[in-house]
């Protein structure tokens, strides 16, 4: 676990860094090397641009870590669990990761694919034939692959107000049947929240364990997140959670939780350190590949849909082109291809990326439902192909 304290120790290891990586192949399975020597690895600027956007925004509390596929770069927390509380943010500190959760979703479905349990072109009607989803009949061809795209065809965000009002994924699965058609299934792009989490139930159904366990024990336990878990009472029960907040008349209050979108846990359902993060970013990396191959990672961060303007990464600098994966989100950003999701929940948010080519990742964690997240990923990258 590396954390610098001055920027003359930042640069030195950001100088030493780059003579390792010009050393090191591309990606895993990559039969040509890449030439990093004109990225930036000195994050001291990158560094000192949050501290200002955090301190500005005086932000209750965050974690930082930026690593690489053998080991953590960088890591920094600010600020404290609970506002006007002393206990600070430390690495071990418990936030919701909000819609990053997906990630964790997609990798369960590509577990399932993988060990033989359930292919990509499974239809969700065939393993519940009493479920019906959308109001056509072509709507019944929808497969496993296109839940975890978000490719779907049903329109974008489909009771995703049904959970803001505190209504559990149990009671809107019955309403999966009147959701209307925007396109043919694997045709048009549109993110879900409830859809998604369909996910558990396929893992369900696949391997007689809940969705919490399969992902603890083939993903969390491997991986050695210790302090990751799912769920609403794990959250509660962890004396490192950190609290909720939101801006109210010019400071931060804590809010309260709501625990409908724990229900939906492939999509928003895990609990993380910014250490735990650290294991799952550098897994993605491909530092791990007797847990995770190549040809698995391939199936996650290969894009399966394009995605369209509109949302806030769509205001990017330097963003090209935008796609979803398997639980992740693609983008042709800064020259490079960048591996990316946010998240966003009551009282939190957070953003995490990575580029498999230059073999750096970073993510940020937040207990404030704040914008303040919203320009870290560009700046990363801008600042790494030295475009700021």
């Amino acid at each position: 676990m590396l954390h610098f304290n001055s920027p003359k120790q930042r640069r030195l290891f950001a100088a030493l860094f780059c003579v390792v990586l010009l050393c090191l192949p591309g990606p895993v399975g990559a039969d040509d090397w890449i030439d990093t020597s004109h990225l930036n690895y000195d994050f001291t600027e990158y560094v000192n641009w949050l501290d200002a956007q955090l301190r500005e925004k005086k932000i209750p509390g965050a974690a930082l870590a930026i690593v690489s596929r053998e080991g953590i770069m960088h890591l920094q927390t600010w600020g404290v669990r609970r506002a006007n509380e002393p206990a600070p943010i430390t690495t071990d500190s418990i936030f919701r990761i909000a819609s990053m959760s997906k990630t964790f979703a997609g990798a369960a479905a590509s577990l399932l694919v993988d060990q033989n349990l359930q292919s990509w072109d499974t239809r969700i009607t065939d393993l519940f034939p009493n479920m019906r989803l959308g109001n056509g009949a072509s709507y019944q061809s929808i497969t496993l692959k296109q839940v975890a795209s978000h490719s779907t065809g049903l329109m974008p965000h489909s009771y995703s107000n049904l959970l803001d009002d505190g209504v559990s994924y149990d009671r809107i699965k019955d309403k999966f049947a009147d959701i209307p058609a925007v396109c043919k299934p694997g045709q048009c792009y549109g993110y879900q929240n409830v859809v998604f989490s369909l996910i558990a139930d396929v893992v369900e159904q696949s391997t007689g364990d809940s969705y919490a366990r399969y992902v603890e024990e083939h993903i969390f336990r491997p991986l050695g997140m210790a302090s990751a878990s799912v769920g609403l009472e794990a959250y509660e029960n962890d004396p490192n959670a950190t609290s909720p907040h939101r801006l109210r008349r010019g400071s931060w209050r804590v809010t309260t939780t709501n625990p409908a979108y724990y229900s939906a846990a492939p999509a928003a359902g895990i609990n993380a350190s910014v250490y735990d993060m650290t294991m799952w970013l550098r897994a993605n990396l491909g530092a791990f590949p007797e847990l995770f191959g190549e040809d698995f990672l391939s199936q996650l961060h290969e894009p399966v849909i394009s995605t369209p303007y509109g949302s806030y990464f769509n205001r990017w600098n330097g963003l090209e082109k935008a796609y979803y994966g398997i639980g992740w989100r693609v983008f042709d950003l800064a020259g490079m291809r960048v591996i990316h999701h946010g998240g966003g929940v009551r009282g939190y948010r957070s953003e995490m990326a990575f580029a498999p080519e230059a073999n750096i990742g970073m993510v940020l964690l937040l207990n404030a439902e704040s914008n303040a997240a919203n320009d870290v990923i560009p700046e990363f990258f801008n600042h790494l192909t030295n475009k700021r």
